[in-house]
């Protein structure tokens, strides 16, 4: 099955960016008559037929379509600190966006050791990832932000917070979680977060988290908690 993420479709007929274009006739070896397929990043799955192509352009024709496809029942936010090493946050969104989200918000936080990311660079992985695991919704990656300033913000959802100190309270997702909602969960550097910044979030309305009794990398804990609310949402 051969997959391309095509946007701003919005007719029965679409060309294929330079891009695209190039990959389905120069790698795929496609040509007029074959079938492909197409999602838009919004809900919809199409079929298609090469009606034609040029060096630079695909002309397809959409011979079927759905709407909503496979849509989950739940909206799940990760928000989470950039690694120190920026393939750790990539293999994240990979493995996320093929398992399921929504939304991802990198966060600056007072033990960060990375405070500038490429947005392009991670919207590909991203892109790549929908193309690969049939995802027709394609998660938001939104720019990043401080702590502080995220905390700040209205949310209207289950919010809940990650953290590894010991003998301080805190509760399993399956505890907190209250089925087909909104989600917000938060994951710190790999210094965690610090004291005051859990302080934060708490009074925030954040939930104190455990991910259970081994202490997880950065992009671990934050693919566990994925993995952990699709699952309770199943």
């Amino acid at each position: 099955m051969h997959v391309f993420y095509t946007p701003d479709i919005d007719s029965s007929e679409y060309s294929l960016n330079e891009e695209e274009s190039k990959h389905c006739l120069k790698v795929l070896r496609l040509g007029r008559g074959d079938v492909v397929n197409l999602i838009d990043g919004r809900g919809g799955f199409y079929e298609a037929e090469i009606i034609g192509e040029s060096k630079r352009n695909v002309q397809l024709r959409i011979t079927q379509s759905v709407q909503e496809y496979q849509k989950r029942n739940h909206h799940l936010h990760i928000v989470v600190a950039p690694t120190k090493n920026i393939d750790r946050l990539e293999w994240f969104l990979e493995k996320a966006t093929e398992i399921g989200i929504d939304e991802i918000t990198p966060v600056i936080c007072e033990r960060s050791e990375r405070k500038i990311i490429k947005e392009d660079r991670l919207n590909k992985v991203i892109t790549s990832a929908v193309k690969q695991s049939l995802q027709a919704y394609h998660p938001v990656l939104n720019p990043q932000v401080s702590l502080t300033d995220f905390l700040k913000m209205e949310h209207n959802s289950v919010k809940m917070i990650a953290h590894c100190i010991d003998g301080e309270p805190r509760q399993y997702i399956s505890q907190v979680l209250e089925p087909h909602q909104r989600y917000i969960v938060l994951i710190g550097p790999e210094g965690d977060f610090s004291p005051k910044e859990i302080e934060l979030a708490l009074q925030s309305g954040f939930k104190p988290l455990t991910l259970g009794n081994t202490r997880l990398r950065t992009e671990t804990a934050a693919l566990a908690a994925c993995f952990e609310v699709n699952y309770l949402n199943r």
